[in-house]
């Protein structure tokens, strides 16, 4: 190969788009900012871009499966434990041991990657704090990239908010919450990054770059010689599994850090990963830190698994809790599972929210998350998820009072009666009624969750719960599927079907009264009219959507091609 100088030519100027310094095949249609560039940098873009070109192939290919998957079962046919990897489930293996920073994670917070909201997470008292680029976040170019500053600034330690109106400057207690980063889903892109003309994953991007920027000083500061840390979503089965450790493996050899030093844990989130738990963690084993009860997408998962499945109707989503046999087989196996694998078992969201207000319902409120604590503690799980600080010390309590010192339960508890869990008890049909209430619900928490979403909040306070993009999706699918069936509302002791005339009424009167509830002002200049648009045809499409934000993404992401730098 001839070198540019020897025939006179001179080396190319830099590449930039949009103002930023990019390596070749990389156009960024972000806007630009000092301080985002400050992330995005070629060398950390190079590595994305590494990422990108080694395993774009490998994630089509994955996504195609998953079409595949759901065409079977759109055809009747019902996910179950593979055969093929029988050898896999019945093998005498166990995971690396788990990292002694890591070891006790009794009570996680987690949240978005706001600023004001990573400082309070690390300072709450939790053991982990699970920092989401996932369904707590809208993916705007603003969101993403300033949440990866933000956590450049938490991993050093330097990470500071003040608060104008409060008058109140908020920073990092001496002890705070280890670190979890969750990447967003296989599934969803990066469209403000494109490399070879094509958008870039959206998980690779928001791995690539934090691992770029805060592997060295995240191991120093918080991992104990391991990490970073991560918690990994939507997946259904293992092959997505060994993709992440394909990644992984990478990373650390970009790194020049250990095999194994990254460590994961992955959720639990959908039907059919549910049969796919142990092989999960054997492709994961080298960097596996457990499984997690990713409660609300997992009904969102039944609901989709079986769109085609009319005798699989749910009831309202309030009636399908960890009672449900379905629900409570899942947890006892990843239970089972994960210890018998030495990982952790990681119980599930507690959203509920203080009510300030109204003391009576505030302790109702606290009763509910104790009791649902006290099932996963003494079930085997080794901690749980809490959505606001405010939970934190009754959670903690519970977990406490049933474990004592010990950091968690992968010795003590191993659930050998759950070795009998079958296939129909993972599929059991749910119990319970339709009715009006569930439908309005379904509707009035869709259409705010989705303007909240637009405008770029994704961890939304809603009647005292905080909800993120897994309680939306349920809202959606099901109002889908009882539009799809002409349901009956059998709860009301009114016998009315669900069709679109009910549905279009029931939207009108649910827009009014959010409108009273918001207040007129917050109404109108708030996205709700089109929320409501994008919700009535995900709710009436004749097929349904993989995932809402997939369709809603696209009203967020803003072009700056002209490269116009905006300081």
């Amino acid at each position: 190969m001839i070198g540019l100088e020897s025939n006179g030519c001179s080396a190319p100027a830099p590449m930039k788009t949009n103002g930023y310094d990019v390596p070749e095949g990389v156009d960024i249609r972000g806007r630009f900012d000092v301080e985002f560039a400050g992330v995005l940098t070629k060398e950390a873009l190079r590595f994305v871009v590494d990422l990108q070109r080694e395993f774009r192939n490998h994630i089509k290919y994955a996504m195609e499966c998953r079409r595949e998957a759901k065409r079977r079962y759109n055809e009747g046919a019902l996910p179950g434990f593979d055969p093929a990897t029988r050898y896999i489930r019945e093998g005498q293996w166990t995971c690396a041991p788990v990292p002694p920073s890591v070891a006790d994670r009794k009570v996680e917070i987690t949240g978005p990657v706001e600023r004001k909201m990573i400082i309070n997470a690390l300072n709450s008292g939790a053991k982990v704090f699970m920092a989401d680029f996932e369904d707590a976040l809208s993916p705007s170019w603003e969101n993403l990239m300033r949440g990866q500053v933000n956590l450049k600034d938490a991993v050093n330690g330097t990470i500071m908010f003040t608060d104008k109106a409060r008058n109140r400057v908020y920073k990092l207690n001496d002890e705070t919450a280890k670190l979890f980063v969750r990447p967003r889903g296989w599934h969803l892109p990066e469209a403000q990054i494109l490399i070879d003309g094509e958008p870039a994953t959206g998980c690779l991007v928001d791995f690539g770059l934090y691992f770029y920027h805060n592997h060295a000083a995240f191991r120093k500061s918080q991992g104990q010689g391991f990490g970073p840390f991560f918690y990994l979503p939507k997946m259904e089965n293992s092959r997505e599994a060994r993709i992440w450790n394909s990644v992984f493996e990478r990373a650390e050899k970009m790194a020049g850090i250990e095999k194994g030093s990254i460590r994961a844990t992955v959720l639990i989130e959908t039907l059919p990963a549910v049969f796919q738990m142990d092989e999960i963690l054997y492709e994961l084993r080298d960097h596996s830190v457990g499984l997690n009860c990713g409660r609300w997408d997992y009904i969102f998962s039944y609901v989709k698994t079986f769109q085609g499945h009319p005798d699989r109707l749910l009831p309202d989503r309030v009636q399908v809790g960890m009672a449900q046999h379905f629900m409570k087989s899942y947890s006892d196996l990843l239970i089972r599972t994960c210890h018998r694998r030495g990982v952790h078992a990681m119980g599930g969201m507690a959203a509920q929210i203080p009510i300030r207000d109204d003391p009576t319902a505030n302790e109702a409120a606290f009763d509910l998350v104790r009791k649902d604590k006290l099932r996963e503690v003494k079930a085997g799980h080794d901690g749980t998820w809490a959505a606001h600080p405010g939970l934190i010390q009754a959670c903690m309590e519970v977990f406490t009072n049933t474990m004592g010192d010990s950091p968690n339960q992968i010795e003590t508890v191993k659930r050998e009666d759950a070795s009998g869990v079958t296939e129909d008890d993972l599929l059991q049909r749910p119990r319970g009624v339709r009715t009006m209430e569930g439908l309005r619900l379904n509707t009035r928490v869709g259409i705010q969750y989705l303007a909240a979403w637009l405008t770029g909040a994704g961890s939304v306070p809603l009647y005292n719960l905080m909800e993120d993009a897994a309680t939306a999706e349920i809202s959606r699918v099901q109002n889908w599927q009882w539009l799809k069936y002409g349901v009956e509302l059998d709860g009301d002791g009114l016998g009315v079907r669900v069709n679109r005339e009910l549905f279009g009424r029931v939207v009108e009167e649910e827009m009014g009264r959010i409108e009273r509830e918001v207040g007129k002002e917050k109404f109108k200049k708030g996205m709700y009219k089109e929320a409501c648009k994008i919700f009535i045809r995900q709710c009436t499409a004749s097929t349904l959507d993989d995932f809402l934000t997939l369709d809603a993404y696209n009203h967020i992401v803003i072009h700056h091609p002209n490269g116009q730098p905006k300081l």
